[in-house]
């Protein structure tokens, strides 16, 4: 299954250092802001109600690799890519460009879980709701 979608983001003051750069773990705040994006744009959320289950998105692998620094104002465009979709889990990659160049690339690994509160979080398939709105991105777009 391939997935991809694509957003915007301009650097704010916020998200640079002393250095006048962006700091390392707001690339972190910026794949969580695309990941929320993309599951909108498929009118679905990160954190859903299912048959009284809160269904939500907790992270088991979340990395990035750096190449280039980027300053205040800077427009970031951001690629998501549904790499890998398994039974209970999603693997992102987030492709990070400015002005044509690569900046950074990161990738997220999350699972599907039922978070209700006073419960332990546990890990569960994919409900059909989501999936059949993944494969509906997936499908090729007809010209």
């Amino acid at each position: 299954m391939s997935v991809d979608f694509r957003t915007r983001r301009r650097v704010e003051w916020a998200d640079t250092d002393q250095a006048g750069i962006v700091h390392f773990a707001r690339f972190f705040v910026f794949m969580e802001a695309a990941e929320h994006a993309f599951w909108r744009s498929l009118g679905l959320s990160v954190h859903s109600q299912r048959d009284n289950d809160i269904i939500s998105w907790p992270r088991l692998v979340a990395e990035c690799q750096y190449f280039r620094p980027i300053s205040f104002e800077d427009v970031l465009d951001i690629h998501v890519h549904l790499e890998k979709h398994s039974e209970k889990s999603l693997r992102f990659r987030f492709d990070f460009h400015c002005n044509g160049q690569q900046i950074a690339q990161g990738r997220l690994k999350i699972a599907c879980c039922v978070c209700n509160p006073g419960e332990g979080i546990r890990a569960i398939p994919i409900p059909d709701f989501i999936a059949a709105r993944l494969s509906v991105a997936a499908e090729p777009s007809k010209p």
